[in-house]
């Protein structure tokens, strides 16, 4: 069962719209590590629409881990314990990416979550390897939306570390970690899609 938190009932509904884009941007073939896997419901979708990939899940939680560990699926491989703020996270995958995803995880973390995550994805991928985002930004200094304001007092109210990202500071710390901007996409719920390719070494 998934564990019922609402997080996790998020990537319910918007996982539909994020396979829409893995769709237009994955490699035909390969494995995808996704970080901050939840409840396991992205990989469990992605990986029985799209089987000619390996997908591996991964979380910081021990509890979490254990439960990913009990999806089964032929391209679903074993979850791994990833906490990306701890320096040499990569060093735990041992199946290496040809692209990393990352869902509604860098606004309920600290800023250093993001920089450990495009730090380490920068050592694991290889040139041209996808690095992907998805969730709620400010841009342009601005919210998009009502809704993503009271979203980001409330999180900043709950720990003052998190709080929606901007997207141009994101942009700014990709290219500094050696990546390229692919494209910026519009999702429902004044989301967005935010797709890196790995810069050639």
């Amino acid at each position: 069962m998934t564990p019922q938190a609402p997080m996790f009932r998020a990537a319910d509904r918007n996982k539909d719209a994020i396979l829409g884009i893995l769709r237009e941007v994955l490699p035909a073939t390969g494995t995808v590590l996704e970080i901050a896997s939840g409840g396991g419901q992205h990989l469990a979708h992605f990986s029985a629409a799209l089987p000619d990939l390996d997908w591996q899940p991964s979380e910081a939680a021990p509890d979490l881990v254990t439960h990913l560990k009990t999806l089964s699926g032929p391209n679903l491989l074993s979850a791994l314990q990833i906490d990306v703020c701890q320096a040499g996270w990569q060093n735990a995958v041992t199946v290496m990416p040809d692209a990393v995803i990352s869902a509604n995880m860098i606004h309920i973390a600290p800023w250093a979550a993001c920089l450990g995550l495009l730090d380490g994805s920068a050592q694991l991928l290889p040139p041209g390897g996808l690095l992907y985002f998805y969730g709620p930004f400010r841009v342009g200094g601005k919210h998009t939306s009502d809704g993503n304001a009271v979203f980001d007092r409330d999180l900043r109210e709950q720990n003052p570390d998190w709080g929606l990202r901007e997207l141009e500071r994101l942009g700014d710390a990709a290219a500094r970690a050696g990546f390229d901007q692919d494209r910026i996409v519009d999702m429902p719920v004044n989301n967005l899609s935010a797709v890196f390719r790995r810069q050639a070494r």
